[in-house]
């Protein structure tokens, strides 16, 4: 651990991932809190699918690949929308159709570029490696994200909790939708560095499921995703440091095992304080 420190301190390519991996998980465990609550997973799956044509375009024609990443993740988002709205297809098929048709789509243009090294990075993540412009644009949308969902926490918390009252209540659930869809992009793109397009959903969804298991209120929720989030980013760095392993792969590996710590013994739904509780009410009885 000392020498992980001192490594810290010494290395700017290690502060520069050590402050982008703290940035990337808390805004994944923002986001990745009523993505869970919204039963989106799979949605997140597909954004995180979807950016990979943009990259490939944003390399072709020599931008930064946020801008065509953006884009595309946004425009994927409404054609699901508008594919499941205005015809007999279910979202989640559409979804399924849509995100597996543009990451085909984003690997074909990558192998006309003849572009296979930055596939790899793109796929799986390489943090150490990121680039100042890339850390300013992650803390930039970092600090956006986290500004929308404080000024619409509560349309958020009503639409994910009871979209029905929501409309009653004049709130535009479609428009709340798309606005949570753009900030899901954002969050993707800014993952991309980190992890990669691969496990980026992993660091949306796991360390949200593993603030599910331990609270019931949904800002006691945000604070503990993000606390996951960043934990598990500086404590698999550490791991990827230290040990030379995949980085992206280590940080979810890491988040994974908070879950199953959560899931195994969360005071209120983990396994064995259930079972606990499930034979005290058997003695109870036999008593």
């Amino acid at each position: 651990m000392m020498q992980f420190i001192e490594a810290i301190q010494q290395y700017e390519f290690l502060q520069k991932a050590l402050f982008t991996s703290v940035v990337v998980g808390i805004i994944c465990g923002v986001i990745g809190s009523f993505i869970i609550l919204r039963g989106m997973s799979l949605m997140g799956d597909a954004i995180s699918h979807a950016v990979l044509p943009g990259v490939a375009l944003s390399y072709a024609f020599g931008f930064n690949f946020f801008v065509g990443a953006v884009a595309t993740g946004v425009l994927t988002a409404i054609g699901i929308g508008f594919v499941s709205q205005n015809s007999r297809i279910k979202n989640d098929t559409a979804i399924g159709i849509l995100f597996t048709s543009a990451f085909a789509l984003g690997i074909i243009l990558i192998t006309m570029l003849k572009s296979s090294t930055d596939l790899y990075h793109i796929l799986f993540g390489n943090v150490l490696a990121v680039r100042p412009t890339d850390m300013w644009v992650t803390v930039g949308i970092g600090v956006f994200v986290v500004l929308a969902v404080y000024a619409f926490f509560k349309e958020l918390l009503l639409t994910s909790f009871d979209p029905t009252m929501a409309a009653a209540y004049g709130l535009p659930n479609k428009l709340i939708h798309y606005l949570l869809m753009t900030l899901l992009t954002l969050v993707t793109v800014a993952s991309l560095q980190t992890v990669g397009i691969v496990l980026v959903v992993a660091m949306l969804i796991t360390p949200a499921a593993t603030a599910y298991l331990l609270t019931d209120r949904l800002w006691v929720m945000i604070y503990l995703a993000a606390g996951f989030g960043t934990l598990s980013s500086i404590v698999g760095l550490y791991f990827s440091f230290s040990y030379n392993l995949a980085s992206g792969a280590t940080i979810v590996m890491v988040a994974t095992a908070f879950f199953l710590l959560a899931f195994l013994f969360s005071r209120k739904h983990g396994i064995v304080w259930k079972s606990i509780r499930a034979r005290q009410k058997r003695a109870q009885h036999s008593n």
